[in-house]
C-alpha cells in the first residue's frame, strides 16, 4: 500500500495493512489537518523517498504527541516518525483504500457544532479508555 504527501516529496509503502482507523475531533488535530487516523506498525513503513523532507512539530505541555508534516507542501502526516512500535498516521496520506473503516471517534466533547458524526462508530468524550 503506497502513501505520499500532496506534492509527492514524501513517499512510503506499508508492508502490512493498518490495524484500525479512528477519528479525532480535538482542536489540535483539526488545526494540523488531521481527522481520520490509521494505526500502523513502525516496522511496516518502508521509505521510498522524502524521509528527510519531514519536519516535526513538538507541542508544548500538556500535549505530548509530536506531529509530522512535509516541509515542501505542508501535508500533515500524523506521527509517522514516532519511535513507538505502533502509532497513528493520517488516513488521507494513503494512496489506496486502507482496508479498515472508522471504529471510534475521540474527543467528541471538542467536536465543532458544524460537524455531524454520521456513522455508528463508538464515541468517546476524550481518549478511549481500555477496560
Amino acid at each position: 500500500m503506497q502513501g505520499s504527501c500532496c506534492c509527492g516529496a514524501v513517499k512510503f509503502e506499508l508492508t502490512a495493512p493498518p490495524s484500525m482507523m479512528g477519528t479525532c475531533h480535538c482542536s489540535r488535530c483539526r488545526k494540523v489537518g488531521a481527522g481520520s487516523l490509521v494505526f500502523v506498525k513502525k516496522d511496516d513503513i518502508k521509505w521510498i523517498s522524502g524521509r528527510d523532507q519531514i519536519a516535526t512539530y513538538e507541542p508544548s505541555p500538556p500535549y505530548k504527541y509530536a506531529r509530522c508534516f512535509c516541509k515542501v507542501c505542508g501535508t500533515s502526516l500524523g506521527e509517522i516518525l514516532s519511535d513507538e512500535n505502533s502509532f497513528p498516521i493520517n488516513a488521507h496520506v494513503l494512496d489506496e483504500d486502507p482496508g479498515v473503516r472508522n471504529q471510534f471517534h475521540e474527543f467528541v466533547a471538542e467536536k465543532p457544532a458544524w460537524y455531524d458524526i454520521c456513522d455508528d462508530a463508538k464515541q468517546f468524550e476524550a481518549h478511549p479508555v481500555q477496560a
